[in-house]
């Protein structure tokens, strides 16, 4: 009897035994997967977040080659910290009292945050824009129901400085204009899940988040030189009381814009408050005009290229030329006699431009605005550039190509001009303008490289045509850029303003201009001076001045030795 109740209860606890090791086969070999994950959920929490948006730095360089002195690395568009306060009404017991301590340790009443309670049940937001120092200080109160947030908000430090070449980031979070425009999709942060960790593993968590974040950007321009481009064309506004100028200054060898500056500017933290959206245009890269006679040297580089001429030319200046019904005159009507081909960039002479472009066909000088970049954009990385097709030139009349040959009824941006130009300073090269210079994302840098093309005119044209510019300014009409022991090469110009959908010209505005690069046999800087109606007269050289002191700040900063 006994054994068989031996043999009962042995039966029970094997099959007991089966059982359990069945069961923990199922849970441990074939569900393993499953019961793990349960695990891990109880240990780890997700939620949704973003990563923080780029930020961009602006370089001082020490010298021409932009060598950067990292501690002289300036923010130019930071994320700062932005507080706000919020309360779910429902889970607070006593919002009287809520109210009472609350208003006493922010600048909100009692009433305004009780009437803020009763808007809604649940997220209620109190107050915005609260400094992280505040925060803490109402977290040690430890008001029951009160919640915090920080939503990062996009900083300028430099405020008005290099705002057109930076834009701004606008209220949907994207960015307008500028280097924030252009490059938006590198600089935004992404979306994805983070993962909390509970207990110790939290220790060792990785921080797998920051690969979310957006990549640095660091640009080419030089702080000190767009400092004092922009002061010029700020004391150029109180002296000459003009509409508008810009400045570029760039490296000819290589397109690396060393600074790009705009009157009026504005500030990028205060965006919102600009009633005129004209403001945040930046003129070097989205206005296009006509340049005048600064693009004459554009002109006799064609007509030597072409082997219709050379230096030694001459030709007798009669004051006019007639072309069918119409008539190109000098400025003033002057009449300049027997000149040579210097002469007339030296004395900025129209007929003598004139005589340059006869020597070659339409077809062949529309070739060469293309060759110059004239006819598209320079594909800068700033956002919203624009260009002219010259469609109206191209298809246009033998007048209209003999004014074209001294920059009227021939339109472009003053970026492609300042880019076309490089052609003297470069040996015939033409380069693509940049204003980034590297981009960090975590541990890799990426740097941009150069882009220079192959000769668009040969570096002898390039040397003949520098050679006269040089003429300009020491002994032409461009004598107020000189600076004294340096030969810079330079062309002053004066433009007529098309009026707006008519025919003709305003005959009471004038830009007027100067372009030029130094040293002029080691090209070093290229500077383009754009004043927009100066209140002066029209034979005045307001922007040479600007070029000349600029130049010689240039030239001290970068500690260039002298010519002679």
């Amino acid at each position: 009897m006994s054994n068989w109740r031996l043999n009962i209860l042995t039966f029970f606890v094997f099959v007991l035994a089966a059982i359990t090791i069945s069961r923990l086969f199922y849970i441990q070999i074939l569900n393993h997967k499953f019961y793990q994950a349960q695990i891990l959920g109880q240990q780890a929490g997700f939620r949704e977040i973003k990563g923080e948006r780029g930020q961009v730095f602006l370089s001082n360089s020490k010298d021409s080659k932009g060598n950067i002195d990292s501690e002289q690395v300036k923010s130019l568009a930071v994320n700062q910290d932005s507080w706000l306060i919020y309360a779910v009404a429902q889970k607070i017991e006593d919002k009287d009292k809520f109210a009472k301590t609350l208003s006493e340790n922010i600048t909100e009443s009692k009433d305004f945050i009780l009437s803020k309670l009763g808007q809604s049940d649940s997220y209620v937001i109190i107050k915005k824009n609260l400094t992280e120092e505040k925060v803490n200080s109402l977290k040690e109160l430890n008001i029951e129901s009160l919640y915090f947030e920080n939503n990062p908000e996009r900083y300028y430090p430099q405020k008005e400085i290099t705002s057109h070449v930076i834009g701004f980031l606008g209220g949907d979070g994207i960015g307008q204009y500028g280097v924030e425009g252009y490059y938006n999709s590198l600089l935004e942060g992404k979306e994805g899940i983070e993962e909390q960790k509970k207990g110790l593993d939290l220790i060792n968590q990785p921080e797998d988040s920051l690969y979310l974040n957006g990549s640095d950007v660091y640009l080419t321009i030089d702080y000190n030189i767009q400092f004092q481009a922009e002061a010029l064309l700020k004391e150029a506004k109180k002296n000459l009381d003009m509409e508008s100028g810009q400045i570029i200054v760039l490296k000819p060898d290589s397109g690396r814009i060393v600074a790009l500056a705009n009157y009026p500017s504005f500030d990028p933290n205060k965006y919102s408050r600009e009633n005129n959206f004209e403001i945040f245009q930046n003129s070097a890269i989205q206005k296009i005009f006509e340049p005048g006679s600064i693009f004459k040297p554009l002109t006799m580089a064609i007509a030597l290229q072409e082997n219709k001429i050379t230096p030694e030319t001459t030709f007798t200046d009669t004051g006019s030329v007639k072309i069918g019904p119409d008539t190109v005159y000098n400025f003033d009507k002057k009449i300049y006699g027997h000149q040579t081909m210097s002469g007339i960039l030296e004395k900025s002479i129209n007929t003598g431009a004139v005589f340059l472009s006869q020597s070659i066909s339409n077809d062949k000088f529309f070739d060469y605005v293309d060759k110059f970049g004239l006819n598209e954009k320079t594909e800068i990385d700033l956002q919203g550039e624009v260009s002219s097709r010259n469609e109206v030139l191209k298809n246009g009349s033998e007048f209209g190509f003999a004014t074209a040959a001294f920059g009227q009824g021939i339109e472009m941006t003053p970026i492609q001009l300042a880019k076309a130009f490089c052609i003297f300073a470069n040996d015939g090269k033409l380069v693509k303008p940049y204003v980034v210079s590297k981009i960090v994302h975590g541990q890799e840098e990426f740097k941009v490289s150069p882009k220079i093309s192959s000769p668009v005119i040969s570096e002898k044209t390039a040397s003949e045509v520098t050679k006269m510019l040089i003429n300009v300014v020491e002994k032409g009409f461009g004598s107020e850029a000189r600076v004294p022991g340096y030969y810079l090469a330079g062309k002053t110009g004066t433009a007529q303003v098309p009026l707006i959908n008519k025919k003709g010209y305003d005959p009471n505005k004038t830009i007027q201009s100067f372009i030029g690069f130094g040293p002029a046999l080691k090209p070093e800087f290229l500077i383009l001076v754009k004043l927009d109606n100066p209140k002066v007269s029209a034979s005045a050289l307001s922007a040479a001045p600007i070029f000349r002191k600029l130049s010689k700040y240039i030239i001290d900063y970068w500690q260039i030795p002298p010519d002679y």
